[in-house]
């Protein structure tokens, strides 16, 4: 018999994911509702396609410098600088695979056996496992429906330690849509700076603010980017994930040795893609208005069907498309979408995807129709009054 591989221990840190379990039982079922989509439903706009199919007519397909796309990484220097205020060059980004990429690089550059890593929960699927991959441990805030997964920066604060290196913030937040004040982003990141604790922060759904109010970023903080590692994308905001072009934002001295990392990850980017991203980036920005005025209204509408569900607390999500409800206290969110998919054929993604403390929440995703938001409620909310906890 052939010996099985001899797998680095590490691996065990990464789960099977809650979100491709779910979808491949919805695979082998017909007629399913799917409220657990992480990706933009709308076609990604034709200006966008047509420079990406262009940068291919020119044979725009060769490798790029290890940093990125020049023309690229000047754009976003000058959009970043101008909503932070900051000057920024070309030397403060790095074009990643994807805003996945750009996370993997952040937080296993900085997880270490011995290290800790401040999380809060819920909290998007690629934290808490890459703190693991890398040798490190998870210090979990945990934030409630109630709440409206609001975190106090207080709590975070006061979780900081000797052993802390990180802390990863998430706003507007997957699986949440919960959008941090700006006074809050402020007060974790003094408090990180004044410790020499360096703030990671997922900013992908950062255009997809769907209130009257700002979309803080860390960048609008007064701390120096020697504390501060951005991460973003153009997947969420355009409606073009599967091009796969990311970035990275931090000091010149932090890009540099994130830049040598990168090289030992993907070596660099897709260069048609980034040269679609220049046209997403620098053209017509209404295609992201009308998305946003769509997400709104579907906001609005599963927000108000939340209501008229028994067992389910909602709240009122701020951003990106997401938003989590919670069964009673001590309930299985993953047995309870089990039956849901089962019975009614309504996919959701259960809460303990996105950690321990979320085991009586569920994912409901927005980037799908009314209409299909309509039919799966048509379905839940009967069959939640049939339901006994």
């Amino acid at each position: 018999m052939t010996p099985s591989l001899q797998w680095n221990p590490a691996l065990s840190a990464l789960p099977v994911s809650g979100i491709r379990r779910m979808f491949n039982l919805a695979a082998t079922m017909e007629e399913v509702i799917h409220l657990s989509i992480g990706q933009p439903d709308f076609p990604t706009p034709p200006h966008i396609v047509e420079a990406h199919v262009e940068a291919l007519r020119q044979d725009k397909t060769h490798y790029t410098l290890d940093a990125g796309l020049p023309e690229l990484l000047s754009v976003l220097a000058q959009i970043y600088g101008k909503l932070s205020g900051r000057k920024l060059v070309e030397e403060n980004l790095l074009e990643t695979t994807g805003a996945g990429e750009a996370i993997f690089l952040a937080v296993t550059s900085l997880a270490a056996p011995g290290r800790e890593v401040i999380v809060i929960e819920p909290s998007f699927v690629l934290f808490q496992p890459l703190v693991g991959l890398a040798g490190g441990s998870v210090r979990r805030i945990v934030t409630t429906a109630e709440q409206g997964y609001q975190v106090d920066p207080q709590e975070v604060i006061d979780a900081m330690g000797p052993r802390t290196c990180a802390v990863i913030l998430n706003s507007p937040g997957n699986p949440t849509g919960t959008v941090y004040p700006a006074s809050t982003l402020e007060a974790i990141c003094q408090a990180a700076a004044q410790r020499g604790i360096t703030v990671i922060s997922d900013e992908v759904y950062d255009r997809l603010v769907l209130d009257e109010m700002e979309s803080s970023s860390v960048l609008n903080c007064d701390v120096d980017l020697d504390h501060l590692i951005v991460a973003s994308s153009v997947s969420k905001t355009y409606s073009m994930p599967g091009m796969r072009v990311g970035w990275l934002i931090s000091s010149r001295r932090n890009l540099q040795t994130l830049r040598r990392y990168h090289t030992y990850t993907t070596t660099v980017g897709n260069t048609p893609g980034q040269w679609a991203s220049v046209a997403a980036l620098q053209g017509d920005q209404s295609c992201v208005d009308r998305m946003v005025g769509e997400y709104r209204k579907r906001r609005d509408r599963i927000v108000e069907l939340l209501e008229e569900c028994r067992h389910l607390q909602g709240y009122r999500p701020q951003g990106a498309f997401y938003i989590m409800p919670s069964l009673p206290a001590g309930e299985d969110g993953s047995e309870f979408t089990l039956r849901m998919l089962r019975e009614i054929r309504v996919c959701a993604i259960p809460g303990d995807t996105f950690g321990e403390s979320c085991r009586n929440g569920l994912r409901l995703s927005y980037a799908t129709s009314l209409e299909r938001i309509e039919a799966a409620f048509e379905r839940m909310i009967p069959w939640l009054e049939k339901q006994s906890f």
